[in-house]
């Protein structure tokens, strides 16, 4: 159950490990889980995502506080987190799961997305065109508990400092 005035977000920037644990030291975020999102398997395992035959994505679910946190500076985040540009980067793979996607919740979230896609296309930013797909929310299936904080349980987050 979300908490009274506060929000979700949901983006799939490349590993979800990463997005997280760079999501989380946000002030106004006030919870992160990573999970699964946008494909047609229910309750997906790591490993069927992984081999890119259920359409998810990994994903990170953000709650925040509008009132210390704007979406706006969310979406910033997601553009500086990965390559955009490219449908599926994770280092030097390719892979379905790791597609480039803004899933959001509300039409308020989705005209700011639209929006903040349409800005970093004309900020001559990237030398290819963006392939950020901007989809309605679907049901978000949480991976396992090994899964959350990875890099907090793994290193105390020394890799993103």
């Amino acid at each position: 159950m979300l908490e009274s005035g506060y929000e979700i977000a949901t983006f799939a920037a490349g590993s979800f490990w990463r997005a997280e644990a760079i999501f989380r030291k946000v002030q106004g975020v006030i919870a992160t889980a990573v999970g699964f999102m946008g494909g047609s398997v229910k309750f997906p395992t790591y490993e069927q995502v992984s081999e890119g035959n259920t359409g998810h994505v990994e994903a990170v679910q953000v709650v925040f506080d509008p009132q210390k946190v704007r979406y706006e500076k969310l979406l910033e985040l997601f553009w500086v987190l990965h390559n955009p540009t490219v449908s599926g980067e994770e280092g030097p793979e390719v892979q379905s799961q790791y597609r480039s996607v803004i899933f959001y919740h509300n039409e308020r979230q989705r005209d700011l997305a639209v929006s903040s896609k349409k800005k970093q296309e004309s900020s001559g930013k990237f030398k290819r065109s963006i392939a950020t797909e901007i989809v309605p929310a679907t049901r978000f299936y949480k991976a396992r508990e090994y899964h959350q904080q990875y890099y907090e349980k793994m290193d105390g987050g020394k890799k993103l400092r």
